[in-house]
C-alpha cells in the first residue's frame, strides 16, 4: 500500500483524489492546499509519493519540489497540474519531479503513473512530452551545439550523434535506423552516456543535454 500526500489548492479535487486513491489500496497521509502546509504534514507523516499541483497561493509546487527533494529525497513526486508551459515543465523536472501529468489525464492514467513512478519509471503526459521535445529541439541541441557544451565535452563523436538524436526525441530503434547500427549498440552507447553524465533517467538526460 502506497502512502500518498495530496497537494492542491482545489478542495474538490483533493477530495476526489482521496476517494479514487483510497479505493485503489492507497493510504492518504495528508491533504495540503499549498507547499507550506504540505511540508507541515510531512513533519509528522512519512510518504511514498506526493501528487503536487504547481500553481498555488503561498508556496507553489516548484518551490515545494525543491524543499521536498532536499528534506525527503526518497519521496517520489508526481506533478498533477493544468499547466504545461516551457518554464513549468523544465523547472519541475530539473527540480526533481518524477512525473508530470495534466489534470485531464483521467483516473486510470493517474493510477498508472503512481505505480510506474513507484516502480522507478519516470512518467510524462503525452502533451508534456511533445512540448518538451519541441522545446529541446528548438533550443539548439544539435550536434554542433552539443560539442560546445563543456559538461559533455568528453563525448566521442558517435556519442555526440546519439545524444543529439535523443534530444530530438527519437527512440532507440529510430536512432539505430538513422545511424545504421544495431539497437543493442545504441543501448550500449546510451549506457555510456548515462555513466559520463551521472544521469540515469532518459527524460532528465534530455533536459540536461538541452543545457
Amino acid at each position: 500500500m502506497y502512502r500518498v500526500l495530496l497537494v492542491d489548492d482545489e478542495t474538490m479535487l483533493l477530495d476526489s483524489l482521496e476517494v479514487i486513491l483510497s479505493l485503489n489500496d492507497m493510504e492518504i497521509v495528508g491533504k495540503a492546499h499549498d507547499g507550506v502546509e504540505a511540508l507541515s504534514v510531512l513533519e509528522g507523516a512519512s510518504c511514498d509519493i506526493a501528487l503536487v499541483d504547481l500553481n498555488m497561493k503561498g508556496m507553489g509546487g516548484i518551490e515545494l519540489i525543491g524543499h521536498m527533494k532536499k528534506r525527503y529525497p526518497e519521496t517520489r513526486i508526481l506533478v498533477l497540474t493544468t499547466f504545461y508551459d516551457d518554464a513549468n515543465i523544465t523547472d519541475a523536472i530539473r527540480g526533481g519531479a518524477d512525473g508530470y501529468l495534466l489534470k485531464d489525464s483521467g483516473k486510470d492514467a493517474i493510477l498508472g503513473a503512481i505505480r510506474q513512478i513507484m516502480g522507478g519509471v519516470s512518467v510524462l503526459d503525452p502533451k508534456v512530452l511533445q512540448r518538451l521535445t519541441t522545446l529541446v529541439v528548438s533550443g539548439n541541441a544539435k550536434k554542433t551545439a552539443m560539442e560546445d557544451q563543456t559538461p559533455y565535452g568528453d563525448f566521442t563523436e558517435r556519442e555526440q550523434e546519439i545524444a543529439a538524436l535523443l534530444v530530438e526525441g527519437l527512440t532507440n530503434r529510430q536512432i539505430a535506423d538513422r545511424l545504421y547500427i544495431s539497437e543493442g549498440t545504441v543501448k550500449n552507447y546510451i549506457s555510456t552516456i548515462y555513466d559520463k553524465t551521472g544521469i540515469h533517467d532518459r527524460v532528465k538526460l534530455v533536459v540536461a543535454l538541452k543545457g
